[in-house]
């Protein structure tokens, strides 16, 4: 029994040590596909976005039209204008299931830290924004990676648009500007018609598999026959 733990663990180790490189690769590529797949960028209706108090612009528009590629590129970026305070509203295509929030900001004290999110609220302003009980609160990270916030799925079934109410930064108080540079979002989507839907998975399925269950069918009709 001691003899099988110490060779299980050499070569837990060796394996560590050996295949280092390699297994990070293979891993890094592999976390990439996944995220691209629920990423709902393409489901984001873009020319919508409306951003309160935006120093440049349409520059909150710009950041949520940046690519997964595009993400860690400090050009376009988001700042505030009077305050600290950020007031976006994105709207999708259909309806969505959020899973998780996409956000790249900094490690300095312009990085939000308290961000309010509200569900399918089409008019909403600051003052709305303060006092209405928000659907999810989520504290934001001081960090230049991009952070992956995953919210409460049973509270984003539904989605059609989301209201993200940045409501303070990480310098408590002492600085005006606050600074988003990435913003994503990653769910399951649904079209508002549903049909669809399955006319994309029948697209998407095997041609030769689509004709063998045609075949399959075509014999157990001709059963009776016989």
């Amino acid at each position: 029994m001691s003899s099988h733990h110490h060779h299980h663990d050499h070569g837990h180790s060796h394996g560590d040590s050996g295949g280092h490189g390699h297994e990070h690769g293979h891993d890094h590529s592999h976390d990439l596909e996944p995220a691209l797949q629920s990423n709902l960028y393409k489901q984001i209706n873009f020319e919508s976005i409306i951003t309160f108090n935006e120093a440049e612009p349409r520059s909150g528009a710009a950041i949520v039209q940046k690519t997964w590629d595009e993400r860690l590129n400090e050009q376009p970026i988001l700042e505030s204008d009077a305050d600290e305070q950020l007031l976006m509203h994105v709207p999708f295509s259909g309806s969505c299931k959020l899973y998780s929030i996409l956000i790249r900001t900094s490690d300095s004290d312009s990085a939000p830290m308290t961000l309010k999110l509200f569900r399918n609220r089409d008019d909403m302003d600051f003052s709305m924004a303060a006092d209405l009980t928000p659907t999810q609160k989520l504290t934001l990270p001081k960090t230049n990676d991009v952070a992956e916030i995953p919210l409460n799925r049973a509270l984003w079934n539904g989605t059609t648009s989301i209201n993200l109410f940045f409501e303070d930064n990480h310098s408590g108080g002492d600085e005006d500007v606050t600074r988003v540079a990435y913003l994503g979002f990653k769910g399951d989507f649904m079209a508002l018609n549903r049909e669809p839907v399955s006319v994309l998975y029948e697209a998407a399925a095997n041609p030769q598999d689509h004709k063998l269950i045609q075949g399959l069918t075509n014999v157990n009709q001709s059963m009776p026959g016989q």
